[in-house]
């Protein structure tokens, strides 16, 4: 069977409802083996789905790195770790450490070479998707949070400074896209929930590089992810139409930073209610996740959760992704 680089979002999702969870613990005093112990199936996930992965071959990724759906989504199989590894370092800092480095800089280095395929591949504006964002903007903006984590500070900088950057740049062509551009295709319309990911997460981000101050910079970051989130509204109608299916993990890790960046405001502000609000945002991204996990599951049973490989489609319309 397939294994597209896609599904290397459920560690992604997984490892971001870790950090939700993490978020929770001032307000709600919640234990740590709660998140640690969504991070390690996290991380038990990705191991399997990088393991399996590697096995259909360097030709296979190499195809994938050039397709211009698919090319977005294997930076997942870097930044999950990169996360995961920064989360480790609060028990072994220097094997935490070593790793965020490692897969921050195949991040950069992966995000950067895409950049290139992109401006040099002839890429058509209707293969454009939200999930562009992923490589390059998600990279750096959660590579920039993560450095902060193992106290690499001037590399964090320089990494929320790529994601930045970077969500200027392909925001403002994924906007055109989707602004004068024919809706998304039915399997694509998911990745409408990672427009707001990018201010979520560049709110945590930025959070973690300065302590969790609340200044101009975080109070504009968490405008624009408020702004973002009422955008979302507007797709609820879109989402109801689509039949469940993979896709449906693009909502996980999105709609978790937002949850993280709301938890960080609760830590940070303590207004009345702090306590309420934080069991409400909780619970939702838990039910969300949990429930899209669980419908994996049972979708996984009924022997229908993979792509079969291109001999088997049967089909001479067939993608060459299944």
């Amino acid at each position: 069977m397939r294994i597209t680089p896609s599904l290397f979002s459920i560690a992604f999702g997984l490892a971001g409802l870790g950090q939700a969870w993490h978020a929770a613990g001032p307000v709600l005093g919640t234990p740590a083996a709660i998140p640690d112990a969504v991070y390690i199936l996290a991380a038990a996930v990705w191991l399997v789905l990088i393991a399996a992965y590697a096995l259909q071959g360097p030709r296979r990724i190499l195809g994938d790195l050039r397709d211009p759906v698919l090319s977005a989504f294997p930076s997942l199989a870097a930044i999950t770790p990169m996360m995961l590894g920064a989360v480790l370092a609060t028990v072994v800092f220097a094997a935490g450490r070593i790793l965020v480095m490692i897969f921050l800089a195949i991040t950069i280095a992966l995000g950067g070479w895409l950049t290139g395929q992109w401006i040099a591949g002839g890429l058509n504006a209707d293969a454009l998707h939200p999930g562009y964002y992923l490589p390059t903007a998600a990279g750096g903006l959660v590579g920039g949070g993560a450095a902060a984590q193992v106290h690499l500070h001037i590399l964090a900088e320089a990494s929320f400074g790529i994601g930045i950057f970077s969500w200027l740049l392909v925001g403002s062509l994924l906007m055109n896209r989707l602004f004068v551009r024919a809706m998304l295709p039915p399997p694509l319309v998911p990745t409408l929930a990672i427009e707001f990911a990018p201010p979520a997460v560049a709110g945590v981000a930025y959070f973690a590089l300065t302590g969790g101050t609340v200044n101009f910079a975080a109070a504009a970051l968490g405008g624009f992810a408020v702004f973002m989130a009422l955008t979302q509204v507007r797709f609820v109608p879109l989402y109801a139409r689509l039949r469940f299916s993979l896709g449906f993990w693009s909502f996980t890790f999105a709609y978790a930073s937002g949850a993280t960046d709301a938890l960080l405001w609760l830590t940070a502000t303590r207004p009345p209610g702090a306590t309420v609000y934080a069991i409400v945002v909780i619970v939702l991204i838990t039910a969300l996740i949990g429930g899209i996990a669980a419908r994996t599951v049972v979708t996984a049973a009924r022997g229908q959760l993979l792509a079969p490989p291109p001999a088997a489609a049967g089909s001479r319309t067939a993608r060459p992704d299944g």
